[in-house]
C-alpha cells in the first residue's frame, strides 16, 4: 500500500503544481482614492459623437463629467492623453472566460456539467478569478464578458462579469444574467462528422423538444404548489431555479443557427411566454420579421466563421451584421470561436471584420460595447461613456478595432488595471534571449 500511497501523493502534488502554473500572479486594482482626469484624448462616449481634444472625469468608480468644458476636481490626478483614444470597456455578449483555461486540456475546461438539464447551474460561481486567460483579454480593451456554461440541453445560468478582482463575488456585475438552451437541430445532417443516421438525430431531436416542454410543464405545476403550499412543499433545485424563467424576469438565451431552429426556438418561447435572446443567429435575417414581431434581440456568435453550407456566399457570416441592421433586428457581436475562451481577446477584430463587409464602423463599436449591455440589461452601468455609468474604460493609441492598436491603460470601475499578462512577459523573455545571442555575435567579432 505505502508505494501506492506515494504514487498518489506525487500525482496530487503534481496537479497542485500544474494549478500553480495555470494562475496569474497579477494583484488586482486597488479601489479609486482620488479624482482621475484623462485630458486631451479623443473621446468615444458611443452613445454620441467622438469628442475631439475633450476630458473624462471619475471620481468613486463613477464618470462625472465627458466633454471639452469640463471643470476638473481640485486634487485630482491627470493623465495627459493628448493623440490617444479613450473607450468605454469592450464587452463579449457570450464567453466561457474563466471556466477553460486550455481547450485541449480537460483538467482546465470547467464549462459543462453532466447531464442534459442543468437549470440550477450557476457559472459565475465556478469561475477562477486568477486566469491567465483574463489578463491576456483585458490587454485587448475586453474588460466585460457574459460567462455562461454549454454543455447539455439546458446548460444554466450567466453572469455579466468584469475582468478584475480578487474573487467570483468581486468580478459579478450582474448575476443571473439568462438561461440558457442548446436548441437541437430540427433536420438532420448529413457528413462525416455526424455518425448517427438520419432516423436516430430525429429522434433524439424530437426527444429533445419534449423533454423542454415537460420541464416547462413540470416547472408550472412546481411553483404553483409552492405558492399554495409555502415552505411546506418540498424544494426542487432545478424546478426551483426556473421561476424567475417562467415570470419572464430571467430571459432564455437559445444558441440556434439554422432557421428551422430560430423559428422552433420562438414559438416555443412565445407559447409559454418567455423572454428570449437568440445566440449564433447565423440565419437570423430569414427570420427578421419573426423576430422584429416578438422583439427578440441576436447575438452574433462570431464573424469569424466558416459558411454553413456550401451554397452560401463566402463572406455570408462577415456580412451577417449589416445585414440584420439594414432588417431592424437589435443585435450585438460576440468574439466566439474554436478556441473557447483562448481568444476573446480578438472581439475587436470580429467587429472590425463586420465594419470591412458594410457595417459602419461607429455601429462596429457599438455592437461591442453598449449593445451588449443594452441586451444583457446592464447598460445603465456600462457600455457608454456618460455621467453616473461606472468608470470601466481604457485608453488606447489608436483606433481600437484596428491590430496595430496598443491599449495603454485601463480602469474598472475606477480602479487602475494591471495590463500585464503572460503573452508580454513571453515576449520580454525571448526578446532578451535574441538580445543576448546578438551581443554575444558582437563580442565574437
Amino acid at each position: 500500500m505505502k508505494p501506492l500511497l506515494g504514487l498518489t501523493c506525487s500525482l496530487v502534488l503534481y496537479a497542485c503544481g500544474a494549478l500553480n502554473l495555470l494562475a496569474t500572479d497579477i494583484v488586482p486594482g486597488a479601489p479609486q482614492e482620488q479624482p482621475i482626469a484623462i485630458t486631451g484624448a479623443t473621446i468615444h462616449p458611443v452613445a454620441s459623437d467622438a469628442i475631439e481634444d475633450g476630458t473624462v472625469v471619475f471620481e468613486d468608480g463613477r464618470i462625472t463629467a465627458v466633454g471639452t468644458d469640463v471643470e476638473i476636481p481640485e486634487g485630482a490626478k491627470r493623465i495627459e492623453a493628448a493623440g490617444k483614444h479613450v473607450y468605454p470597456a469592450l464587452f463579449d455578449a457570450h464567453t466561457q472566460i474563466g471556466l477553460v483555461e486550455i481547450s485541449s486540456v480537460r483538467g482546465t475546461r470547467d464549462m459543462d456539467e453532466t447531464g442534459q438539464v442543468n437549470p440550477n447551474v450557476l457559472a459565475w460561481k465556478a469561475v477562477n478569478p486568477d486566469s491567465e486567460v483574463i489578463p491576456v483579454t483585458r490587454s485587448n480593451g475586453v474588460l466585460l464578458a457574459l460567462v455562461a456554461a454549454s454543455g447539455g440541453l439546458l446548460a444554466g445560468q450567466s453572469a455579466v462579469l468584469q475582468l478584475d478582482g480578487w474573487t467570483w463575488e468581486d468580478l459579478t456585475l450582474r448575476a443571473p444574467v439568462a438561461m440558457h438552451i442548446n436548441w437541437p437541430r430540427m433536420r438532420p445532417v448529413r457528413n462525416f462528422l455526424e455518425g448517427e443516421p438520419p432516423t436516430e438525430q430525429r429522434r433524439e431531436r424530437d426527444a429533445a423538444l419534449r423533454r423542454l416542454e415537460d420541464l416547462v410543464t413540470e416547472a408550472k405545476s412546481y411553483h404553483k404548489a409552492r405558492s399554495a403550499n409555502g415552505d411546506d412543499q418540498s424544494r426542487d433545485a432545478r424546478l426551483e431555479a426556473l421561476g424567475p424563467v417562467l415570470s419572464g424576469e430571467l430571459p432564455v438565451m437559445v444558441r440556434a443557427d439554422d432557421l428551422e431552429q430560430i423559428q422552433s426556438a420562438i414559438a416555443f418561447a412565445s407559447r409559454h411566454g418567455l423572454k428570449l435572446i437568440l445566440l449564433g443567429g447565423y440565419d437570423a435575417v430569414e427570420a427578421a420579421e419573426l423576430l422584429n414581431a416578438h422583439d427578440v434581440p441576436v447575438i452574433v456568435g462570431g464573424v469569424y466563421r466558416l459558411p454553413d453550407r456550401r451554397s452560401d456566399d463566402y463572406d455570408a457570416a462577415y456580412t451577417l451584421p449589416e445585414r440584420l441592421r439594414k432588417a431592424g433586428v437589435k443585435f450585438c457581436i460576440a468574439g466566439e470561436s474554436r478556441f473557447a475562451a483562448s481568444n476573446v481577446r480578438n472581439l475587436p477584430y470580429h467587429a472590425a471584420t463586420a465594419a470591412a463587409f458594410g457595417l459602419s464602423q461607429d455601429d462596429a463599436l457599438r455592437a461591442i460595447t453598449l449593445w451588449p449591455a443594452e441586451i444583457l440589461g446592464v447598460a445603465d452601468r456600462v457600455g457608454s461613456l456618460e455621467e453616473e455609468k461606472d468608470a470601466t474604460l481604457f485608453i488606447a493609441d489608436g483606433d481600437i478595432l484596428e491590430t496595430a492598436t496598443q491599449v495603454e491603460a485601463a480602469f474598472i470601475q475606477g480602479r487602475e488595471v494591471d495590463l500585464d499578462d503572460r503573452h508580454k512577459r513571453l515576449y520580454r523573455k525571448y526578446r532578451e534571449r535574441l538580445e543576448r545571442e546578438s551581443n554575444a555575435e558582437g563580442d565574437t567579432n
